[in-house]
């Protein structure tokens, strides 16, 4: 009797556990491979998905208008919707331009336009009648900046450039967009660091859009701004 015919039965066995061992291994191989090319196609559906949003947040943020209301010397009045970040040249532009008696002398008419901005674009008989004394300019701004009791956010001069002026405050509330951090911290609650922090929020994000945006800036609640929401606008 030869090895191989008395041990047929081993052999036999051990032939049947390496064919599934086999088996076994084309199995996990198969599986590991699927596996890979799922995390590869869901890495480039996430990564166009994560591309898809950007783009969207970013024509979102392209398509953003401003309503602006221009008055006097132009040959179109009224109110227009622009994009943000024109500029007030733009909206004399939309307004038919100029009239033959505006006088610009006291506006910058490179300033950058907010959402519910009055411009007032004078004639020279009211430029004129501005100033009765030497301190012709400073009166002249001053005139500019509330002249019959409307706001005229296309002056020169503004709120940035002189804290005393009259577009800090509004109908007695305080201008988001406009204090200094001395004039944050008159409100209740708000100390220095948060002061800067508002500060800090307008220069990196862009002017406030309402008051309930002020609760996004780092370290102010719905506590602290239940306390000064009486006191604010934008």
């Amino acid at each position: 009797m030869t090895f191989t015919y008395r041990h047929k039965k081993e052999i036999i066995l051990c032939a049947l556990g390496l064919v599934l061992l086999l088996v076994i291994g084309t199995i996990f191989i198969y599986k590991n491979y699927n596996n890979k090319d799922n995390t590869k196609e869901n890495i480039v559906l996430n990564t166009k998905k994560n591309e898809k949003q950007d783009k969207e947040e970013e024509e979102e943020q392209e398509e953003t208008y401003y309503q602006v209301d221009i008055k006097g010397e132009v040959n179109n009045p009224g109110i227009y919707t622009v994009k943000v970040g024109s500029r007030v040249i733009d909206v004399i532009r939309l307004a038919g331009d100029l009239t033959s008696e505006a006088d610009t002398s006291v506006l910058n008419l490179s300033k950058k336009v907010t959402d519910e901005m009055v411009i007032v674009v004078y004639s020279y008989d009211e430029v004129e009648n501005f100033t009765e004394t030497k301190e012709k300019e400073e009166i002249e701004q001053e005139a500019c900046l509330n002249q019959n009791e409307i706001i005229n956010g296309a002056c020169i001069k503004d709120a940035e450039t002189d804290s005393s002026s009259s577009s800090v405050v509004i109908s007695g509330k305080l201008s988001l967009n406009n204090a200094t951090i001395e004039e944050l911290m008159t409100l209740p609650g708000i100390g220095e660091a948060k002061a800067e922090a508002i500060i800090k929020y307008r220069e990196e994000v862009g002017a406030f859009q309402n008051i309930e945006e002020l609760k996004e800036v780092n370290g102010i609640g719905d506590a602290i701004f239940d306390q000064i929401k009486e006191n604010i606008t934008i």
